[in-house]
């Protein structure tokens, strides 16, 4: 089993270019982010957790995911959930918590090979 976690300051995340959205986050995370108010803690929130994923798969020796392969969803209860968009070598169970307050966001993940 390995762990990722990263925490980022939300105002970061304010007037980011198209081009930085469309770079790091899926159509999916967008249109679910960009629903709110005030996006740019939803969207620290996933950019947490895509680092996080990064972490831990690579403390599993899996290189070469990047950003907008990797995808935060909410399953039918609505928690959070982590999807790789590409092929990997290992089969990856992950584990995803998200949290943000006024100025930062967290995320914590754990990824196990099934």
């Amino acid at each position: 089993m390995a762990i990722g976690v990263d925490i980022e300051d939300i105002e970061r995340f304010k007037g980011k270019s198209d081009d930085f959205l469309k770079r790091v986050f899926t159509p999916l995370e967008l249109e679910y982010c960009l629903k709110f108010s005030k996006p740019e803690s939803h969207l620290a929130a996933r950019f947490c957790a895509k680092e996080a994923v990064v972490k831990a798969l690579t403390a599993l020796d899996i290189d070469g995911v990047s950003y907008n392969e990797i995808e935060v969803f909410h399953n039918e209860k609505h928690c959070p959930k982590i999807r790789i968009l590409k092929s990997l070598e290992k089969n990856i169970l992950f584990q995803l918590s998200l949290s943000h307050d006024r100025t930062k966001a967290i995320a914590f993940v754990t990824a196990e090979e099934q």
